[in-house]
């Protein structure tokens, strides 16, 4: 039977990269592949004593329909956490998410056109354009150094991008190079958004995992007209299968994406939802976020240090001072995805996510992001070390791995 699809799926296609890690399914391979908070760090014990009680107290409500945009108690909760990071904003101005990723595929059908343009960062996060991707838009992606986006860039794309709907960064611990947006950068971009009357999506799932420097402000925080769009989740901080993620937005933006979340899936889960609730009532997440932390530097600091031990001299990484990974450079005649599959993953049983699939234009085969969170510490100086010796001790494997792409 011949199916007619909408023209739209052809923008969706799977990634080379995706069935290189599905490998990594394999016990005997050390994955920093996916962007997986540690599990050991869950809070099971609060948990199951939150959803323990509402099944037992709470069950014919839990288990119940409600509102689109999601229970009070719960939006009043992160309305408090919201206020506490700078934001005067009321209940109301929160719709709770299956996660930040559907407030990713909201904005893009409220906002996109096919051929309008939204601004990234370059390289930006790959589940963002996987978002985008059905809604048809173009790109224009804009380089970023150790400072975040680059502003003076930034400020050309948007006087000679006419259909530019809206601006899509990740400001703290970016997905997927670790790099924080500078304090200047984030005041100057609201500068140039607000003169160009476009509309900002911020993306902040790593925001509370900072275990080294200052706090910035949110965009949101700064945001004087009401054109930020702020994305905030609970994956990285509780747990990723409770799927629970919010919008902040003015209430003329915030309106239209609830009409949407109420055509793609009526609501949130209602239980999880009472649950979240009820654990951010009575438990203290920010004690929980304090344990956290420590053990996320640990692990970057290990990765880094044994990088910096057994690495080539030429390859370089990022230090993100919070979140979940490192961005890895290679020289510029490197494949990092050729590599991967013909050496790392074979003989040094290491997978990573080669760099490519995150530039949104022109794909750049020489990097690799690495997640230091979800393997344990020794597993991970262990796989770092074997890829290490590789990388030295293999003139073969890396003139093989010249720039060249998978067959």
């Amino acid at each position: 039977m011949e199916h007619h699809f909408a023209q739209r799926i052809g923008r969706v296609r799977p990634s080379a990269i995706r069935q290189l890690l599905q490998l990594g399914d394999d016990p005997s391979i050390t994955s920093f592949g996916g962007g997986y908070p540690d599990p050991t760090l869950f809070p099971l014990d609060q948990l199951r004593s939150v959803y323990d009680h509402v099944l037992r107290e709470q069950g014919r409500t839990a288990l119940q329909y409600t509102a689109t945009a999601g229970i009070p108690e719960l939006r009043e909760r992160i309305e408090d956490r919201m206020g506490r990071d700078g934001v005067d904003c009321s209940a109301e101005d929160v719709l709770v998410l299956q996660g930040a990723q559907q407030g990713l595929d909201l904005v893009a059908k409220l906002l996109i056109n096919s051929g309008d343009v939204i601004i990234t960062e370059n390289p930006t996060f790959l589940g963002a354009l996987v978002a985008f991707a059905p809604y048809e838009p173009d790109y224009a992606p804009v380089t970023m150094d150790k400072d975040g986006i680059d502003t003076d860039l930034l400020e050309w794309v948007l006087a000679n991008t006419p259909r530019a709907k809206f601006i899509y960064v990740i400001p703290d611990f970016q997905n997927p190079t670790g790099v924080t947006l500078s304090l200047e950068r984030r005041h100057r971009l609201l500068e140039l958004a607000n003169q160009h009357d476009i509309i900002v999506l911020e993306d902040t799932p790593y925001r509370e995992l900072r275990f080294e420097g200052e706090q910035l402000p949110t965009l949101k925080s700064l945001d004087t007209e009401g054109r930020v769009i702020h994305l905030g989740s609970f994956s990285k901080t509780l747990a990723p299968g409770v799927r629970m993620g919010y919008a902040v937005a003015s209430p003329t933006i915030l309106t239209k994406l609830e009409l949407l979340k109420l055509a793609a899936d009526t609501q949130s889960s209602t239980l999880n939802m009472t649950a979240t609730a009820r654990f951010l009532t009575e438990f203290d997440l920010d004690a929980h976020l304090e344990a956290v932390r420590p053990v996320y530097r640990a692990k970057r600091d290990a990765m880094l240090s044994t990088m910096a031990e057994t690495f080539p001299a030429d390859v370089k990484y990022t230090r993100p001072q919070g979140g979940l990974f490192t961005w890895v450079t290679f020289p510029e005649d490197f494949d990092s995805a050729r590599f991967m599959a013909e050496y790392s993953l074979p003989q040094a049983r290491v997978a990573y996510v080669p760099g490519g699939t995150f530039f949104p234009m022109t794909q750049a085969a020489h990097y690799a992001r690495f997640s230091y969170a979800s393997v344990q510490q020794e597993e991970m100086v262990a796989g770092v070390r074997r890829l290490g010796h590789l990388l030295t001790g293999s003139g073969d494997a890396r003139r093989s791995s010249l720039s060249s792409t998978l067959p």
